[in-house]
């Protein structure tokens, strides 16, 4: 989701890149305060626009990379931007970028994104996966997409992208933003989510990556029970699968979308005992 601003000429927003624009200039400043960026940070925005959040960032930040895919907007975005000095204009589709590339002379940095709904969950899963130095993440998308990054254990959306995403962060839905807000409105409300960057994660794990295969074993079946999880994702045997939930505090019937953190760490330790 991208904003419109003003007079855009013959510009007419792409439904194959799923643009809708955002029309109240107001809002624009509210949610660079609700990300928490000030004049001390760098910011890589992903989706400009027609630059009216690129605007408020750059009035706001030190310095601003922005990145736009669709190139009918540079010559709207480079009028918008004429009086930005701290704002480079990137045109390139984020998911074939160089992120860690492009964002080194940034240090560390914070992430503002406008994000179309189709890609919502490739790029979560980049940025969630990503060693880059990133401080926090501040998107606005689909309302439902909002409610799995921070979904809790046995609600319906809680999946890994809940689990990396509360696992590095702390997700926050600070602002719902409705459908009549854009143009043109998409079918479905929108929200502003936030997530601040743990300084460490909320549970301890011996073995992070082994978590997270943990994890992913609880939602490849669902509403199988997470003994039979464990069964196929590690090709464990029962006996194996049982006692390593049971040192866990556990139940073998338990289903593996209804666990949590916390959950997945004990087990995780469980298993990386047995191999020690």
């Amino acid at each position: 989701m991208k904003q419109k601003r003003g007079n855009n000429g013959d510009f007419h927003p792409k439904r194959s890149l799923g643009q809708n624009f955002l029309t109240d200039e107001s809002l624009f400043q509210q949610l660079v305060d609700l990300s928490g960026v000030g004049p001390e940070d760098a910011v890589l925005e992903i989706g400009a626009g027609a630059g009216g959040m690129t605007r408020a960032l750059s009035a706001t930040c030190r310095r601003v990379i922005a990145i736009e895919v669709d190139g009918t907007l540079l010559p709207i975005l480079r009028v918008a931007l004429e009086k930005c000095r701290n704002v480079d204009l990137v045109h390139v589709d984020v998911l074939r970028l160089n992120l860690p590339e492009i964002t080194a002379p940034l240090s560390a940095f914070h992430i503002v994104a406008n994000i179309p709904y189709y890609l919502t969950t490739d790029l979560m899963n980049l940025l969630l996966t990503s060693s880059m130095p990133i401080e926090s993440i501040s998107v606005m998308v689909q309302k439902e997409a909002a409610e799995r990054i921070t979904a809790k254990p046995g609600e319906d959306g809680y999946g890994m992208l809940a689990v990396r995403a509360q696992y590095f962060y702390d997700p926050k839905i600070v602002l719902d933003v409705p459908s009549c807000m854009f143009t043109p409105p998409p079918k479905v409300d929108s929200a502003f989510v936030v997530m601040k960057r743990r300084t460490a994660p909320p549970v301890a794990v011996t073995d992070e990556a082994l978590f997270f295969r943990v994890a992913a074993s609880a939602f490849a079946m669902r509403r199988k029970t997470m003994v039979n999880n464990l069964i196929a994702s590690f090709r464990a045997t029962r006996e194996d699968a049982q006692r390593w939930l049971e040192q866990s505090g556990i139940a073998p019937s338990a289903r593996g979308e209804t666990l949590s953190l916390q959950d997945f760490a004990r087990i995780c330790d469980a298993m990386a005992e047995r191999k020690a």
